[in-house]
Parts: structure tokens; sequence; C-alpha cells
């Protein structure tokens, strides 16, 4: 096996090896670094990496797995991971991709983080975020623009896009990312690449956002089963997040066949624009369920751009609080369309804000009679396959069938489900876009049923293997 198939094996095939000594924590550290310093200049999908230390760890890995004596090997023992830099690592630099935070070390770490190094993960790098992880685009005015290593004209997505290029790249092993509007189902999307947005409460949230229940931490992996062994880890109750559920999912290693199961589809939400390529293959996945067993139907959604309005008008108010303070030192230093969410939120009134939770109860009304007839609802993740990797989200001139759309989410079918917040949703790679950058599909589950989201996107990946794809870079 070539040190680039290294770099490319899921973290299931990687702990087998480990533990079967026929591959060591050191030999993937050691090419992964090499492909890191040949591969990411073209992409700029890092901020800090940590390689020396990453090393002297996978050497103490080496060691459980070799001498008992040396202590057992723990489920994420010696397999690298890539932070997003909108984490917090205690005493690690921690920007938020913010000129602001440019030498900003945080006093705690995220406790899904904090779960996945006590695991036996090795803190290996942090990867770009756009500023504030304010939208699907990730570039920012600290670190510059983050491209596609499928193509590197275009965006892998945001804001989670390093972790998307990363993982897609072969540049680290595992990798994390926040998902408020889709910034972990539209990297993984955009970069053929596995995202998953768990339940609210499912995985603890963070002390900087305390009791959002829009905002996840997920995995962003190159398997399905990758993502299982992540959450398995990440779940369970906090003492940092009063939300996280004391009720500890575990999800299996195999998942069971889809036969028999009734799945809706929906191909706009009820008020999507979607480009030719992406519905092509996201009706390909569709045949490939129903190939499979499973009864797939079509149904109307009936949402509309009311959806949008209530998650623009939290997602500010969000950005009113984070940013406020701020601008009066850094609004020139800030992402100009950064700086107008915060001044949009600022100016909301506090009855347009909770009414959110009206359009919220209308869209469940919707969708929960939906789920109780049907297993699980799919879409596809995205609108379109690409976007210049320079999109500005503050522009008004894109347009899909010829229809124009707003430039920041008006693509992604990945926010709604933010405001359904205790809803899983996973995006799976469907195939290739017009540019030859992936499309992903969005498998959207019940509340709470993390199970059967998996269930659908292991069996999609199983009838249609996607791991031995590689950008050539």
């Amino acid at each position: 096996m070539s040190d680039t198939d290294l770099c490319f094996l899921s973290a299931t095939e990687a702990l087998a090896r480990f533990r079967a000594h026929s591959l060591s924590p050191v030999e993937l550290c050691q090419a992964l670094i090499a492909r890191n310093e040949a591969v990411n200049p073209r992409l700029n999908a890092l901020t800090d990496t940590y390689f020396d230390e990453a090393l002297a760890q996978a050497r103490k890995a080496e060691a459980r797995y070799r001498n008992p004596r040396s202590g057992r090997a723990r489920p994420l023992e010696g397999l690298t991971l890539a932070v997003k830099d909108f984490h917090s690592v205690k005493g690690r630099r921690t920007t938020y991709g913010s000129r602001i935070y440019a030498d900003f070390k945080p006093n705690n770490t995220a406790p899904t983080v904090e779960r996945l190094l006590a695991a036996g993960a090795l803190l290996f790098s942090r990867t770009t975020t756009p500023e504030f992880a304010h939208c699907g685009i990730t570039t920012s005015p600290l670190w510059g623009v983050t491209r596609n290593p499928w193509n590197t004209d275009c965006t892998p997505g945001g804001s989670s896009g390093g972790a998307g290029a990363v993982m897609a790249a072969g540049l680290a092993t595992l990798a994390d990312g926040t998902d408020g509007g889709g910034s972990c189902r539209i990297p993984a999307a955009f970069s053929g690449v596995v995202g998953y947005k768990p339940p609210f409460g499912r995985n603890p949230l963070d002390r900087e956002h305390p009791l959002e229940n829009m905002l996840h931490y997920g995995p962003l992996t190159r398997t399905v089963g990758d993502a299982a062994l992540m959450q398995n880890v990440m779940s369970g109750q906090h003492v940092a997040d009063q939300c996280s559920l004391r009720e500890k999912l575990v999800l299996p290693e195999v998942f069971p066949s889809v036969k028999g199961m009734k799945i809706a589809f929906s191909m706009d939400l009820g008020y999507y624009q979607v480009a030719p390529d992406v519905q092509r293959n996201t009706r390909e996945m569709v045949r490939a369920l129903k190939r499979l067993g499973a009864k797939v139907e079509e149904v109307d959604l009936g949402w509309n751009y009311g959806v949008l309005d209530a998650w623009m008008t939290r997602w500010q108010g969000i950005f009113a609080d984070i940013g406020g303070p701020l601008l009066p030192r850094w609004r020139y230093e800030m992402t100009p369309f950064c700086v107008t969410l915060v001044e949009n939120g600022l100016r909301q009134a506090a009855d347009r804000f909770y009414h959110t939770n009206v359009t919220r109860g209308d869209m469940y009304s919707r969708l929960g009679p939906l789920l109780e007839k049907y297993e699980a609802l799919i879409c596809p993740t995205l609108a379109l396959s690409s976007l210049p990797a320079d999109h500005d989200s503050g522009g008004n001139s894109l347009t899909i069938n010829g229809t124009r759309v707003p430039d920041y989410l008006g693509w992604a079918l990945t926010y709604p489900v933010n405001l359904m917040a205790w809803c899983p949703a996973m995006s799976i790679p469907s195939g290739f876009g017009d540019q030859d950058t992936p499309t992903g599909l969005q498998i959207v589950g019940r509340t709470f049923d993390d199970v059967n989201v998996f269930r659908i996107a292991a069996a999609l990946e199983r009838a249609r293997p996607w791991l031995g794809r590689r950008p050539a870079l």
C-alpha cells in the first residue's frame, strides 16, 4: 500500500490495521504529514498544524497497540483529527477565522473535541472557516480563500469548508464541524464526503453558544461507518451543556438493509430551484433505493421562502450577540457581509425573533405527519454542484434554471433542517456535477432517529461505493 493509499484509509480500516499490527499509527501519521505539506498549499484548508506533537503521540499509540503494558488502546487510538478553527481547544490558538482573535487561546475545550481527544485521536491540524462560521463559503480576512480539491476554482463549501477539503484530499483521517445552517452538510456535498448534523441534544454544545438549538457539533468523514465511530464518542450528556441528553445512543457497526422501508422524497422542499445535474444525480439515488427494496414516494412539503426569513432572523440574532460589541473597534477589519448580519440582527425586534418559533411550528405541522407515514425524507443537499471559491454571499446575481435565487444560502437545502433542530440529517455523495465537483443527497430523519438516517446512508454507500474516488492532486 502506497503512502497516498494510507492517507485515504477509512478510520475503521486504519483501526483494524493498527490492531492487527499491519500498520502503525506512526506510519500513518508520517504519510499524512508528507501529503499535507505537498497538497495543502493548493487548497489553503488549514490554519495551525501540530505535526511534531501528533507524531510523538502516534509513537505512544503504537506502543499501546504493541505492548499492553503501555496502556489499553482507546476507541480512536492513533487516528489523526482535524479540528475546526471555530472550536475551542484549551491553550491552543483558536481564531474563529477572524483578525479579532488572531492570537486568542481559550481556557476550555469544546466538549465534543475534548471527548475525541480523550478517546485517543491525535490533535493534528485546525481547519479553516469563514469569519465566525457565518456562511457556506470558506474565505476569511485572516486566512484567505479555501479551495475544493476536486476543482480548485470552486469552494469546498462552509462553514466547515476546511474540514470538507481535508477529508476529500486525504489530509487527515477524521475531522469535525459545526452545523448551524448546513455547515457540516454543505462541505460534505461540495467535497464528496459524509457530513452529519445530529439531533439537538445528542452531542453536547460548546460553552460559547448555550441553549442555541440551531447549532450542532458533528463529524465529517469519508465513510458512513466512520461518522458512526465519531458519533459514538462525541454523543452523550456533558456537564457543560444542560440540553445534552442523558440517554446515550450507541450506533451499531453494521446497519440492516433498507428493504421494506418507506421513504419520502422531495426535489425542492416546496420552493427551491434545483440545477439539472443535481436533479439527475438525486433521481439516480432514488432509483438505487428502490433497487434495494425501499418504497420511495415523492411528496409535497409545501414550504416557502418564509422558511429562509425565519432562519435568517434567528441567524442574524445570533450574530448580533456575537459581533455587536465588536463593531465599534473592528467593523472595518471584518468580512463586510458578516458586518451586515450583525447590523441586521441589532435592528430586529424581539417579537419578530420570537415569531420564528411560529414558523418552525408551521413547518413541522407539514413535516411531522409525513414522518409518521415515512421513516425518513430524502432530498438534494444543495441545489447546485459548484460555486466559485470566492463566491460573494452578499451579492445578488446567482441564478439557477434562469431564476434569480438568494446568493446567501438560496442554494442550500440544509438550513430548513436546522429549524427542525431535533431531526437528524446527513449528506452523502450522490455523484458528480457538470463542473466535475461532487453532489450530495440529504437524508432527514424523524426526531432523534439517528439510526434510520445511518441505515439509509450505509445502504446507499454499499450500493454505490465512493471511498475509492480521489481528486487528482
